[in-house]
């Protein structure tokens, strides 16, 4: 049994990491901090834990914090990195759900979050939580840099086709679409229910912090720059991504399917669904899993790619423990394999 920790418990993905381990089979919840709510009973706030978990939320200790196997950052951009080297010389592992670790560039990093990194030298270190890609490199690492939300979406649908060098570099489009408890657990009039109940809006076109995270590893993948257009919109619904990716065919002649479901046979949380299907958000709501679609409308050579996942489990903590998992050497569904509930 590891013992875990989880810094800033009382956001919607520090809810969901409780949700998950109070019930992971190999992992004890050792302490949950929230420098707001010190001394409040953890099931007091989130009464779907009252008889899973009895801790309190306490201040940040630091020895508190080494005592544990692996630590959980649930918290704002720019916290992790403030901490993590701290408890990585106490042997501690560190999976960071903020994006303090994801992109590598450390300039770019910068000008998108518009903050100094605090510790660059462990950027070169950490490693994208992303297992369909990085799953043997996860196995060995200290330090876990967990995808976005619509970074895990997006990848999961452009990745075979920019693998194997299939689609036009150029032109690519992530046309996502959002639950609103992506924007996090804060009270703002823009995510109001009366504000958003009936209505639907795309925002940050411009520029949203996830498009270097999801250009970069496609440049990765692709191995030469990519062009990508990303637009984000809100929905009126708690949970859930839908990702429509669009890309031009190099090889009209190949058997999409075939490679879809040859490229993530085995892997544990990725579905291809039959050709030409539609898949729905409701269908991954509370899962780890992500499903994907592909259709070639009019036959004619642009692809469509449908990627849809829960944005608080895949989309965070039940990544995060499915990274988690493969750092113990634990069977990697070990307290995620849920079921999507319906209606």
């Amino acid at each position: 049994m590891i013992q875990v920790g989880i810094v800033g418990g009382t956001g919607y993905t520090g809810v969901e990491l409780l949700r998950l381990l109070a019930n992971h089979p190999h992992a004890a919840l050792r302490v949950i901090t929230s420098r707001s709510e010190e001394g409040v009973a953890v099931a007091d706030m989130f009464p779907n834990l009252r008889g899973r978990l009895g801790l309190r939320f306490s201040v940040p200790d630091m020895g508190a914090l080494k005592e544990c196997d692996v630590v959980f950052f649930a918290t704002p951009n720019g916290t992790a990195m403030g901490m993590a080297r701290e408890l990585l010389e106490a042997g501690v592992k560190v999976i960071d759900l903020a994006a303090d670790f994801r992109i590598k560039d450390i300039a770019l990093w910068e000008k998108w979050y518009g903050m100094s990194h605090a510790c660059p030298e462990l950027v070169a270190e950490a490693v994208y939580g992303l297992p369909e890609i990085n799953r043997a490199v996860i196995k060995d690492a200290r330090l876990i840099a967990n995808p976005g939300c619509y970074p895990t979406a997006t990848l999961l649908g452009f990745l075979p086709l920019v693998e194997q060098g299939l689609i036009s570099r150029e032109g690519l489009v992530a046309d996502c679409k959002s639950g609103i408890s992506g924007a996090g657990r804060k009270g703002e009039v823009g995510l109001l229910l009366a504000e958003v109940e009936g209505s639907f809006k795309a925002y940050a076109v411009p520029g949203h912090r996830h498009l270097p995270e999801i250009r970069e590893r496609l440049e990765d993948a692709a191995g030469e720059s990519v062009g990508l257009t990303f637009v984000p919109h809100l929905l009126p619904m708690v949970r859930g991504i839908h990702a429509t990716l669009y890309g031009r065919l190099n090889d009209g002649d190949v058997d999409l399917q075939a490679l879809y479901e040859e490229r993530y046979a085995g892997e544990p949380f990725v579905d291809v669904l039959p050709a030409k299907a539609h898949p729905e958000t409701r269908t991954v709501r509370g899962t780890n899993v992500c499903r994907i679609a592909l259709h070639r409308p009019q036959d004619a050579e642009t692809v469509v790619v449908l990627s849809v996942i829960d944005n608080l489990v895949k989309g965070a903590a039940g990544q995060a423990v499915q990274n988690m998992n493969i750092m113990f050497g634990f069977a990697e569904s070990a307290g995620i394999d849920h079921i999507a509930v319906l209606p």
